[in-house]
């Protein structure tokens, strides 16, 4: 009996840590966080531009450095969480900092000593933000990239660590469950924050509009910590990242050593186990990382006695395989420089009618909602509609490849250029007809809804090129390096924020030049917005051409059978939620 009793009282405290009791914690600090952060990005052009005096060039350009750094924080985030810090510090770290961001924009709304005086005559000099007020908003804006970095970089993964380690039979529905569950939430905030926070900012003023996102974020850091001693938090272990710089390191302290002859025995040092005992000829010069000098570069149990001194082969090989996709990769910059294009639609969106019904209107920076809706209708509809019914038709499987669907969206997003010019220029066509070539602020006699065409293309677009990446990545990339396809994709929307802005300010200064009107003027109605759309269809169109290129010289794409049908279809819309969060993330 005394047995028994002593059974009873302890088996509470041996119950295993982690499952789907975390769910709704760590679920909730990710939806929330999204819900905050998305929804202060539509308006914050004209955030900028109304309270900070800035002209559409600036306004813009800032926004682009700051979806830059957004982009690039979760690469250092996942970096410092594999390295040292672990998931469960970073995503409270990042959390914290996120909420510290987001009170600190709240008080430019509370404080009128933290703004310029705001001008409202036209004639009217405006006054420039000193540098202590842009210091307090760049450091919230920097403080909102830093916690994006944290969260973002390792909240997925961190809750399949609270599912992977219970039930291992039942780890592939269950982790399923949560995938689903994850990418609805994370989606449905998407919709909430560029609709509801959106409407409330344009009705409500930007003292309540961008309080509502603070109060969420601090909602989203309490209840993450609310559940910390359930959570399952896994140990630091060294990342891919790492593995690449020692690669890199050891083959620049190896340059002058001699590769070993054909003939020799234990030349090259790779895992125990391992299939590949030898690296390939492509890039040789990386080979020198992995080849044994002595016996002494060598445990007894056949690992390496200095990681910093020798690399294993299977690490110079995925390093290998990371630089071949880059050409490729690298066509994917012009089209998020395209799809990036937000800030100018907003303004566009603003100077138009855009009631529904006589007593309501869309908010301006709500027309991102179709570009976001065109491209979750459209995966579902090719997954679940258009390859069935192929496969009925034809008798035999049929799906476009990946090179094929990233040369499509390519194509599509030089279309969405293209009519974004044509629309804009019948915009400042009717402004100018009815004399509003001096009247920024008035509402053209034109409907809003001329812009959701260029907004779904833009999405289609999205659709076609942004999941054929993460595919390619997926499928050409070692089985061990799957975790990058979202890295890749990330930093690939940081350059294009950075190339954006960079663009955005050389059609500036050129245009203005001899005193003449710049293309990107703030004023909508006196500027040639429809010129710079122009541009990026011309550049877009290079690009393209240049994507034949690295397509041609890269050779075959035929995916290597690593999961069957099913997941493979799972992996798809896995993939879409993600690069359409991430899209989401990098329009300012």
């Amino acid at each position: 009996m005394e047995g028994s009793s002593d059974k009873k009282i302890t088996q509470p405290l041996s119950r295993p840590k982690g499952g789907f009791r975390t769910m709704p914690f760590i679920i909730a600090n990710e939806a929330f966080e999204r819900v905050a952060s998305h929804g202060l990005m539509p308006n914050m052009i004209l955030y900028l531009m109304k309270e900070y005096n800035m002209s559409t060039a600036t306004g813009t350009s800032i926004l682009f450095y700051w979806s830059a750094l957004t982009n690039f924080m979760p690469i250092i985030g996942a970096f410092l969480s594999d390295s040292c810090l672990g998931r469960f510090a970073l995503i409270g770290l990042g959390s914290i900092s996120s909420l510290l961001g987001m009170i600190l924009l709240w008080l430019t709304t509370m404080v009128p000593q933290a703004k310029p005086l705001s001008c409202n005559a036209p004639s009217e000099r405006c006054q420039s933000p000193t540098p202590a007020q842009l210091v307090l908003l760049f450091s919230s804006f920097c403080l909102m990239s830093v916690g994006a970095g944290g969260i973002r970089a390792c909240s997925m993964a961190f809750g399949a660590d609270q599912l992977d380690q219970r039930d291992k039979p039942a780890n592939k529905r269950v982790l399923e469950s949560f995938f689903n569950w994850y990418y609805a939430l994370t989606t449905f905030s998407v919709l909430v924050a560029i609709t509801l926070i959106v409407y409330i900012q344009d009705h409500m003023g930007w003292k309540v509009g961008f309080g509502i996102p603070a109060i969420l974020m601090l909602l989203s850091t309490l209840l993450f910590f609310l559940a910390s001693s359930f959570y399952v938090k896994m140990n630091a272990n060294k990342s891919l990242l790492t593995g690449f710089i020692q690669v890199l390191v050891v083959a620049f302290k190896n340059r002058r050593l001699m590769f070993p002859p054909n003939n020799s025995n234990r030349q090259y040092h790779h895992r125990r186990g391992s299939s590949l005992v030898e690296p390939t000829d492509k890039l040789r010069f990386l080979n020198k990382a992995c080849i044994i000098r002595n016996e002494e570069d060598l445990t007894p149990e056949g690992t390496a006695s200095k990681p910093w001194s020798l690399c294993t082969v299977e690490q110079v090989e995925e390093l290998k395989a990371i630089i071949k996709v880059v050409p490729l990769w690298s066509t994917g910059i012009m089209i998020a420089i395209n799809s990036n294009q937000s800030t100018f639609p907003v303004l566009q969106a603003k100077s138009m009618d855009r009631h529904i019904t006589p007593n309501f209107e869309i908010p301006a920076g709500s027309f991102a909602m179709f570009s976001v809706g065109t491209l979750t209708i459209w995966v579902i509809v090719y997954d679940r509609v258009v390859l069935p019914l192929l496969k009925k038709l034809t008798g035999k499987p049929h799906r476009l490849s990946v090179k094929q669907r990233m040369g499509i969206g390519l194509v599509l997003s030089c279309v969405a250029m293209a009519v974004s010019a044509v629309v804009e220029k019948v915009r400042r066509r009717a402004a100018i007809r009815q004399g509003l070539s001096d009247q920024p602020q008035a509402i053209v006699d034109m409907s809003a809804m001329w812009l959701v065409a260029q907004h779904c293309l833009t999405g289609l677009a999205e659709a076609f090129n942004a999941i054929g990446q993460m595919e390619f990545y997926y499928s050409q990339l070692p089985k061990s390096m799957s975790s990058i396809a979202t890295a890749l994709f990330g930093l690939g929307m940081a350059i294009a924020n950075l190339l954006a802005s960079v663009i955005v300010k050389a059609v500036d200064e050129v245009t203005k030049r001899g005193g003449k009107e710049s293309w990107v003027s703030s004023n909508l109605n006196k500027g040639h917005y429809d010129y710079y759309y122009w541009l990026l269809a011309v550049m877009g169109s290079v690009n393209f051409l240049y994507f034949l290129v690295c397509s041609w010289a890269y050779g075959s794409s035929e995916e290597p059978v690593m999961r069957d049908s099913n997941e493979g279809a799972e992996m798809r819309v896995r993939n879409l939620s993600r690069s359409r969060e991430l899209r989401v993330i990098a329009s300012p």
